[in-house]
């Protein structure tokens, strides 16, 4: 008999990923049906039905999680599709694959973004619409200062802190920095901040390899609107896609920048 945490998720999964999501447990029938329902009971009955974060923000956490990842392409494609159906525009999933090119470079980039071409191939093929979106505004101020002023919107010591490390030793790296990573991508306007730093914190939660990194970026996210609430989900949901141990050390993370919040 079906448990109730297996209905309740079986129902969040065809929200979600409908079709997708369906094919992928139907695979695992013949090899591993008890993996199929740790999915459904745990993934989608424990995890995606928890209200803490809209279903939205986590299938953009996961969009940039697996694209950072780099290893999971077709539950790349499954969640590309779940960002589409749950409020997505084509072009803020093109954002969120973009910004990990900071974060994961440009073949991690390049791989999702041909994912995601062939996600809107198919998804044409069975009539489906969806919404294009807004086009970024193309920059018309000085890279560098425009960078600076990005970067200043998430910390208001951050630029000077960045300068001060390594000015002297690498001031190549503080410009592109600030060039690419903050003017070219960051100030684009047709992905809200909110989601640029959900995108950012899932995705250095799933690498794990950026301790410093995610710091900033969550207090970050605390600075321009994230609640404590959210990314307390979004570490939680980072336990389906990178593991445990991922998400414990980004839940350590998230309060350990609580509690310096605190003091100050």
């Amino acid at each position: 008999m079906q448990s109730e945490r297996f209905k309740k998720g079986w129902g969040k999964l065809q929200e979600i990923d409908g079709e997708a999501g369906e094919k992928v447990i139907e695979s695992l029938k013949d090899i591993s049906p008890d993996l199929g329902m740790y999915i459904i009971e745990y993934g989608f009955g424990d995890i995606y039905s928890r209200n803490g974060l809209d279903l939205k923000s986590k299938e953009i956490a996961v969009v940039a999680a697996l694209t950072a990842m780099g290893n999971a392409e077709p539950q790349l494609k499954i969640h590309i599709n779940g960002a589409l159906n749950t409020g997505s525009s084509i072009n803020e999933v093109k954002e969120v694959i973009m910004q990990m090119s900071v974060y994961s470079g440009f073949p991690s980039c390049i791989n999702a973004m041909n994912t995601l071409k062939g996600v809107l191939e198919e998804r044409q093929k069975y009539g489906i619409k969806d919404e294009v979106g807004k086009t970024a505004d193309k920059i018309t101020m000085d890279r560098l200062k425009l960078g600076e002023r990005e970067l200043s919107k998430l910390d208001s010591l951050q630029v000077e802190k960045l300068k001060s490390a390594y000015n002297d030793f690498s001031p190549d790296l503080v410009k592109f920095m600030l060039e690419y990573g903050y003017a070219d991508i960051f100030s684009r306007n047709n992905l809200s901040e909110n989601y640029r730093q959900i995108a950012t914190i899932s995705a250095l939660t799933a690498l794990g390899t950026a301790k410093p990194q995610l710091k900033f970026h969550i207090n970050a996210g605390l600075n321009i609107g994230l609640t404590e609430i959210e990314i307390k989900e979004i570490m939680i949901l980072m336990s389906i896609y990178s593991g445990f141990p991922s998400a414990i050390n980004g839940t350590n993370m998230l309060k350990e920048v609580l509690t310096e919040r605190t003091k100050k």
